[in-house]
């Protein structure tokens, strides 16, 4: 990036997979997001948003959430307005994780689920959770604040074999390679 540029600002995180077969129970992803703060960017989160939540100052959202992938197109949508995060953020880690209710579900029994994060109508990134087939939740997106005060984006899936109460706590650790 030259010195002009404004970095990310606002981001949609989309995600979509098709209906569980008939018969089976149905299948529920969610997006979620945690902050960490600058003064301890890898410990745990200053606030975690989810379904049924929001971040405390409205910069972090849902738009759109579904329980079972039948909705028409993207079937969880998420949007982060960085510009307006607080400067005491220095990090944000997007994840995706399936809700673990009547069967063990990992991204191999989930039926076509895609990922795009974008800043308006330019596409940061796609995926389709294929390296993490094995697992039950995974980091999907990092937004870091530079120095200057903008942001940075690193994409890359990171598969987790948690609970959802877990990974939400240790999503933003550092990986061992």
């Amino acid at each position: 990036m030259n010195g002009l540029s404004k970095g990310i600002r606002k981001v949609e995180i989309a995600l979509k997979w098709d209906p569980s077969a008939a018969g089976e129970p149905p299948t529920d992803l969610d997006v979620v997001a945690a902050t960490y703060l600058a003064s301890d960017p890898y410990g745990d989160p200053a606030y975690v948003v989810h379904f049924d939540s929001r971040s405390p100052d409205g910069t972090i959202y849902l738009n759109r959430d579904s329980t079972d992938g039948k909705g028409f197109g993207w079937d969880e949508v998420m949007t982060i307005e960085l510009d307006r995060l607080d400067a005491r953020y220095a990090r944000v880690v997007v994840g995706v994780v399936i809700q673990q209710r009547t069967d063990h579900r990992t991204f191999v029994s989930v039926i076509n689920p895609a990922l795009r994060i974008r800043e308006g109508y330019t596409v940061l990134t796609e995926d389709d959770f294929g390296s993490v087939l094995g697992a039950t939740a995974s980091t999907v997106a990092v937004f870091v604040r530079q120095d200057g005060g903008t942001w940075d984006f690193h994409p890359g899936l990171h598969g987790f074999e948690d609970d959802p109460a877990t990974f939400t706590a240790t999503m933003g650790r550092p990986h061992n390679p």
